[in-house]
């Protein structure tokens, strides 16, 4: 038996970018349906990273009264680079007038989640897609299935895929789920959270003699830190003293706020950007799209900055007929997307070291540091990349 529903955008993926996306096609009278494989819980519950770029706790604002962004979110002015004993604060108001929100992304969810459904959002849990036809067409469909194991078919005028770093969209654009550019880097970040107050007011990402560590927040009790490590590290290897006294050799100048470490994990650094995002009535967006390491705090601001291109073109396209936004959607989005991939990849190799680095490699590294820290229009360019670049206006 197969239920058969009908939308005029059918997204696939339940994140950041699919309710954003969700919300802005409602504010412009046009009705979706959302689905998502995870339950609401597993979404809510999942412990995510979260730097918003000043753009994207704007948008949060503008679109939800209630989001807790400036509540349960903390603004930071700036970020510290630390290199051996020396250490540089980029003051972000200063160099380019913006900051970013310490705002972990389940955190986000929530208040997403919340907003959608309190205004009659039809989003559907525990749905897996199938598969996908007709995205050449002006009617393309989807197959899904229920936790009951019924069969869903939704007919849409437009589909889009924000289904993450696993999509299955993403072969109705590329003719490939695994088509597109891609770079694996050598190191991996061995990732905590602890129960323990802040060590620092703002993140720190420091380059030592030791190696590679980010000293972060997630509330007033619990911190976030990772060090640099191999890829292959079994995350339940090490001792809790062990990770500690590899964190506080690779900060020298700061003293660590220790306490019991909650969980545990090993973050993998790749690089990804899709062949294409669109093709007919199909597009991508987000870690469906494209995915970057997490030094520059690009993912879920990236992401969002695709939704709000894609719901301006989706806009003309639905209410006008006008598809030109459309069809240079993938342009515009891209522009953007290798800045970011190119942002993400200079933080990262500025700060951590290759397996095979020389000591020229380390000394150049250094005084790339020295040089970033020193100039002013340096810190200008590392602000303006973190806090993030003006969401484009759409012209036709």
């Amino acid at each position: 038996m197969t239920t058969t529903v009908r939308t005029r955008v059918a997204i696939v993926g339940a994140g950041p970018a699919g309710l954003i996306l969700s919300q802005l096609l409602a504010d412009a009278g046009i009705d979706s349906i959302v689905v998502d494989s995870r339950s609401r819980e597993q979404i809510e519950s999942t412990i995510r990273a979260g730097i918003l770029e000043q753009n994207t706790a704007d948008l949060l604002r503008a679109i939800d009264p209630d989001t807790r962004v400036d509540t349960v979110g903390h603004r930071h002015d700036g970020i510290e680079l630390r290199f051996g004993d020396e250490g540089q604060r980029i003051d972000f108001p200063s160099l380019v007038g913006r900051s970013v929100w310490l705002y972990p992304q389940h955190e986000v969810l929530k208040d997403l989640l919340a907003l959608r459904l309190g205004r009659g959002q039809d989003l559907r849990f525990g749905v897996t897609v199938d598969g996908v036809e007709g995205g050449e067409s002006e009617h393309p469909v989807v197959f899904a299935s229920d936790a009951r194991g019924e069969h869903l078919r939704i007919e849409a005028e437009f589909l889009v895929g924000a289904d993450g770093s696993r999509s299955v969209v993403r072969g109705a654009v590329s003719g490939s789920r695994a088509d597109g550019y891609f770079r694996e880097y050598p190191f991996a970040w061995f990732g905590i959270l602890c129960e323990a107050p802040p060590s620092s007011e703002e993140l720190i990402y420091s380059n030592s003699g030791q190696g590679f560590a980010l000293i972060s927040q997630r509330s007033p009790t619990v911190q976030r830190m990772y060090y640099q490590c191999d890829p292959s590290a079994d995350a339940a290897a090490p001792s809790d003293a062990e990770i500690w006294d590899t964190l506080q050799a690779r900060v020298p100048g700061t003293t660590l706020n220790e306490g019991p470490i909650i969980q545990r994990d090993v973050l993998r650094f790749r690089s990804f950007v899709a062949q294409e995002l669109r093709r007919g009535r199909v597009a991508l967006v987000g870690d469906a799209a494209h995915t970057v390491p997490p030094t520059g705090a690009k993912g879920m601001n990236l992401a969002i900055a695709d939704v709000v291109l894609l719901a301006d073109a989706l806009r003309a396209l639905l209410v006008t007929g006008d598809e030109r936004l459309i069809d240079s959607y993938a342009e515009r989005a891209l522009d953007r997307i290798w800045k970011a991939q190119h942002f993400s990849w200079w933080m990262t190799s500025m700060l951590h070291v290759t397996p095979d680095a020389s000591d020229f490699d380390r000394r150049r590294q250094r005084g790339e540091l020295r040089t970033v820290a020193s100039s002013e229009a340096g810190r200008t360019y590392l602000a303006e990349g973190y806090t993030g670049w003006p969401l484009a206006t759409d012209s036709v």
